[in-house]
């Protein structure tokens, strides 16, 4: 297993339209993404993109939403996690158990419509840690 691209930065926030204006008019970001919701995922999400990677702005959508615990201990919000790009997600998964690390639920489809699993911050220096497939060639 070899360490991808850094595909995203996922940032928690109690208000997209709040985060959107911050990196609009502070960090004069151009490129913004509309917001969508994924309710499998009891999320809103955003993409901000920047020169190298993007920001997902992620908002609680609805009161089971796995955010608002985040959210209760961060109040304004803040990096929630990172995303990096693999070519087989079964492949990666395999070799992540293989190696004891736990994942957080099973593979399942992300925001940007390929399969994702996340591996437990206890296990990956106690930062959450999203895994991403991305087939070769999709840059």
């Amino acid at each position: 297993m070899k360490l991808g691209r850094l595909n995203h930065i996922g940032v928690a926030t109690p208000s997209i339209a709040t985060s959107v204006a911050l990196y609009r008019d502070l960090l004069g970001a151009t490129r913004i993404g509309e917001p969508f919701d994924l309710p499998a995922q009891g999320v809103k999400v955003c993409f901000v993109d920047t020169p190298n990677t993007q920001i997902e702005l992620i908002e609680p959508l609805g009161d089971a939403s796995p955010i608002h615990g985040f959210l209760a201990k961060n109040p304004a919000g803040g990096q929630h996690h990172v995303c990096y790009e693999v070519p087989d997600i079964a492949a990666a998964k395999a070799w992540f158990e293989g190696r004891g690390v736990r994942l957080l639920g099973e593979p399942r489809i992300g925001a940007h419509g390929t399969p994702v699993f996340f591996l437990h911050p206890k296990d990956m220096g106690g930062v959450l840690t999203e895994i991403m497939e991305t087939p070769a060639g999709a840059h």
